[in-house]
C-alpha cells in the first residue's frame, strides 16, 4: 500500500470515527485500528492529530458541496434551484448516521483551541454562503437574500443535529419560499418539495 492509498484509508477511518463519536473522543490509535494503517505511518502522514482533523474537514467539504451542487443543478429555474438546497438538506438529514454539521461539531469541540480547525470551518461556511449568494443573484434577488438563506440553512442543520428527522429542513424550506416570494423570485411559490419523508424510527 503506497502513501496515497494509506492516506485515503486513514481519512476514511477518521471521517467515520470523528463524525460518529466526536473529534476529542477519538485518538490516533483508534484511527490506526479502524484504518489498518500502522501508527508509525499514520504519524508520518499526519504528524499531529490536528492535521488529520483539518484534512478530514477539507475532504468532506469538497464532497459535501459537490453533492449539493450536483443536486441543485438538476433544477433549471432560479427559484426552484434555491428551494432545492433545502430539499437536499432534508434528504441529508434523513440519512442513517446523520449527526449534524461536521464543521459546526468540530468548531464546538476545538474552535477555542485550534486556529487551523477554525480557519477550515470558516472556509467551508464562506464557500456555502457564496454558493447561496450566487443562487440568489441568478434569481435576480438582492444580495442580502443570500445571507438570509444561509441563516435558514444553518439553523436547519443545527436543529436537525439536535432533534433528528427532516422537519427542520421542511420548516426552513417554507421560510425560504416565503422569503423568495416576498423578494420577487420567479416560480418560487410553485416549486414542489423534494424532501423525502422521514424514515421509520427517526
Amino acid at each position: 500500500m503506497d502513501d496515497e492509498a494509506a492516506r485515503e484509508r486513514a481519512l476514511d477511518a477518521a471521517e467515520r470515527l470523528f463524525y460518529a463519536r466526536g473529534v476529542q473522543a477519538v485518538g490516533m490509535d483508534d484511527v490506526r485500528g479502524d484504518s489498518g494503517v500502522s501508527l508509525k505511518r499514520l504519524y508520518r502522514l499526519f504528524p499531529a492529530k490536528e492535521q488529520l482533523v483539518v484534512a478530514y474537514l477539507e475532504r468532506r467539504d469538497v464532497r459535501w458541496r459537490g453533492r449539493l451542487a450536483e443536486y441543485v443543478d438538476r433544477h433549471g429555474e432560479p427559484g426552484p434551484r434555491i428551494l432545492a438546497v433545502f430539499d437536499w438538506l432534508g434528504q441529508w438529514f434523513a440519512e442513517p448516521g446523520f449527526r449534524g454539521c461536521a464543521w459546526i461539531n468540530a468548531y464546538g469541540e476545538l474552535g477555542a483551541t485550534s486556529a487551523p480547525v477554525t480557519d477550515r470551518v470558516r472556509a467551508h461556511k464562506e464557500a456555502f454562503r457564496a454558493f447561496l449568494d450566487r443562487l440568489a443573484t441568478e434569481a435576480g434577488l438582492p444580495t442580502a437574500v443570500g445571507g438570509q438563506l444561509f441563516l435558514l440553512a444553518e439553523g436547519a442543520m443545527v436543529s436537525a443535529g439536535v432533534s433528528g428527522g427532516t422537519e427542520p429542513a421542511r420548516q426552513a424550506r417554507e421560510a425560504a419560499r416565503i422569503l423568495l416570494a416576498a423578494a420577487g423570485a420567479q416560480a418560487a411559490t410553485t416549486a414542489p418539495s423534494g424532501i423525502s419523508p422521514p424514515s421509520a424510527g427517526r
